[in-house]
């Protein structure tokens, strides 16, 4: 009798896994409703809603209160910036697989039901990149071969990026060393080091809109590129391999570094 218990408790959190969905707000009183509006709106129900509030005083922290029967935790403090926000809310989570939705971000109606479809095709894949729509297109697949020499290999990291968490526990926490990109640091350990499998879903499928003016948007060319280089070297990438990407970089964006 409890064989077939434990059997039948394993079948449903196979094909009806946890979702946790964290989101990080500071002073966003204008978007954080939306957002959760559309955690809200999922047409796959089994999710729980983490909100990471890094102590804002704009209001934003009086609507958190104000959905708080929705939400199954949240935290109001300062903290050490956007990624130690995200560290705080993969601590929390209890789900079977946790992903990010940032309080600038929409996730569309289907795009928790596409993830379970896609769990239940490939359970021993460790993570996925769905589908994101930007104001100039839709990104979308997943490329890990391109890791070595460039960033755009995914779709996004907000919105689209979904990990089971036993996998995330390997992986280990965003580094705050990164200011700017350690969501990149955290890709490379993902694929090259740990060696963790990804899929990503076709360019229809799409999870969600990534909005303009989040945090990525204000940092510089300048900035994101120094800091790709020390993430790469860190990680021990080859030596030869960053001084090539450093040359074809610097001569293809050279206004926007040296101006």
């Amino acid at each position: 009798m409890l064989k077939k218990k434990l059997k039948k408790a394993y079948i449903k959190n196979r094909n009806f896994p946890l979702i946790s969905i964290i989101t990080v707000v500071f002073n966003n009183v204008s978007h954080i409703q939306k957002t959760l509006n559309s955690i809200y709106s999922q047409k796959y129900k089994n999710y729980e809603i983490i909100i990471i509030d890094g102590g804002s005083t704009d209001g934003t922290l009086e609507i958190i209160k104000k959905n708080k029967k929705k939400i199954s935790k949240w935290v109001s403090e300062k903290d050490k910036g956007i990624y130690d926000a995200f560290n705080k809310g993969m601590q929390l989570a209890k789900g079977d697989y946790i992903g990010f939705v940032n309080s600038d971000d929409i996730l569309l109606p289907n795009a928790l039901k596409i993830l379970k479809k896609y769990i239940n095709l490939y359970p021993d894949v460790d993570f996925f990149f769905g589908a994101v729509k930007k104001h100039w297109g839709v990104l979308h697949g997943y490329r890990p071969w391109k890791i070595k020499f460039s960033w755009g290999f995914y779709s996004s990291h907000s919105t689209g990026f979904f990990i089971k968490l036993n996998s995330a526990k390997k992986v280990g926490n965003y580094n705050l060393k990164y200011k700017y990109s350690s969501d990149y640091d955290y890709f490379y350990r993902m694929i090259v080091k740990k060696k963790l499998k990804g899929i990503g879903t076709e360019k229809h499928e799409i999870f969600g809109i990534f909005q303009r003016g989040g945090y990525s948007s204000s940092i510089s060319f300048k900035d994101h590129f120094i800091e790709e280089i020390k993430i790469r070297r860190d990680n021990g990438q080859s030596v030869i391999t960053l001084l090539i990407i450093i040359l074809y970089k610097s001569l293809k964006n050279f206004r926007k570094i040296f101006f």
